[in-house]
């Protein structure tokens, strides 16, 4: 439960005590958040004493009698400190309704007004409004500081992934360009392939990145129809077929249990398989094996690519899914990877009420599980 601070500032005690009692035990729900507003009021006869308190307490909600012994709400108002009390939420109370106090009153800074007389159920629909207020002002608030971090650890992440390419297909090049390689072809020819594969890896980096933004940001154009998966993992897996064969590794055909078929954007369900059965194949071992199975049961869909690759310990696979995580080890530092496939593959399954695994066993091989619903619900 969020505890919001109210300060009452009025005259008449009858008047405080009044507001204490009515927000005493009031709770205000907030659903869409899942939590609840409760109130801790504190109060003040004047304005001297409402100055003195502001200063040594955070308050969020100020109840403000617009006539005071010494001063007006409204001087009050204007004396806040714009930094210090720049969450404080403003009421106006007054004896002296009209349009005008109203406008000065809004002009100088409140959020509301509340003209007296009013009943303990007014006052508790000003103060829950004004407190619905202040709670999702602090969550977007909270929002904007969490985009930041991650705009900014996404920014560190991508120039930490593009630096060790950049700098050696740079350094490659310096030697090429001063003619240091020109008595020995073999190492130059050497040295563009391996350019070629460093900008091959920045430019698969790039493409999931994209495709990872597009599918979060909703921009990505989707047009569900009936995908056949069997169709869709044959192409995959004749994609990687012909790396499968350089290394001997085996691709036993798909078994299919079902229609296995799902409605699904076509482009999603081709990410999601070749992100797996490619994945399969780079982390497998010369002369192993990628088994793919499809069953359909009832609602869902079901994909299990399994591998007999070089697999991973129990920490190792927590750390799946995840933006950016690879598994680094001296089994993975030669395999190029832009850390983004599992964390698309995951994203995707989620737009079809389903989830992804892993079941792993270091120098075992891994299993990756996909659920997908049939009909998913969000289109």
């Amino acid at each position: 439960m969020e505890i919001l601070n109210v300060l009452v500032v009025d005259d008449e005690q009858g008047m405080r005590m009044g507001v204490e009692r009515a927000l005493q035990n009031f709770v205000v729900p907030l659903p869409d958040i899942e939590t609840e507003i409760g109130f801790r009021t504190q109060s003040a006869p004047d304005g001297a004493t409402a100055r003195r308190m502001l200063n040594e307490t955070n308050f969020d909600l100020l109840l403000l009698d617009h006539k005071l012994p010494d001063m007006t709400g409204l001087d009050i108002l204007n004396e806040l400190d714009p930094e210090r009390h720049a969450g404080v939420l403003s009421i106006m109370i007054t004896a002296y309704a009209s349009l005008d106090t109203a406008v000065t009153a809004i002009k100088h800074g409140a959020y509301d007004f509340l003209a007296k007389p009013f009943t303990p159920a007014e006052l508790r629909e000003a103060t829950a409004k004004g407190a619905r207020t202040i709670i999702m002002a602090r969550k977007a608030r909270e929002l904007a500081r969490e985009r930041r971090r991650v705009r900014f650890e996404f920014i560190r992440v991508l120039a930490h992934e593009l630096q060790s390419p950049l700098g050696a297909v740079h350094g490659y090049l310096e030697l090429l360009r001063d003619g240091v390689m020109t008595e020995e072809p073999e190492t130059a020819y050497d040295m563009i392939v391996r350019s070629l594969i460093r900008t091959e890896q920045m430019s698969k980096l790039i493409g999931d990145l994209l495709d990872m933004t597009r599918i979060e940001s909703g921009h990505m154009q989707r047009t569900m129809e009936t995908v056949d998966l069997r169709a869709v993992a044959k192409a995959a897996l004749e994609n990687v077929a012909t790396d499968a064969a350089q290394r001997n590794i085996s691709l036993p055909p798909i078994t299919a249990a079902g229609s296995a078929c799902i409605m699904a954007v076509h482009t999603e369900m081709v990410m999601l398989l070749n992100n797996l059965i490619s994945n399969a194949v780079k982390y497998n071992r010369d002369g192993g094996s990628v088994t793919v199975k499809i069953t359909d049961t009832d609602d869902r869909i079901r994909i299990d690519v399994q591998d007999t690759g070089i697999g991973m310990t129990p920490e190792e696979t927590l750390r799946l899914f995840h933006e950016f995580s690879r598994i680094r080890n001296a089994k993975t530092r030669h395999i190029l990877g832009s850390g983004l496939g599992l964390s698309i593959v995951k994203k995707i399954a989620e737009l079809y009420d389903g989830d992804v695994h892993a079941v792993s066993a270091a120098d075992q091989g891994s299993t990756f599980t996909v659920l997908l619903r049939k009909a998913p619900a969000k289109i």
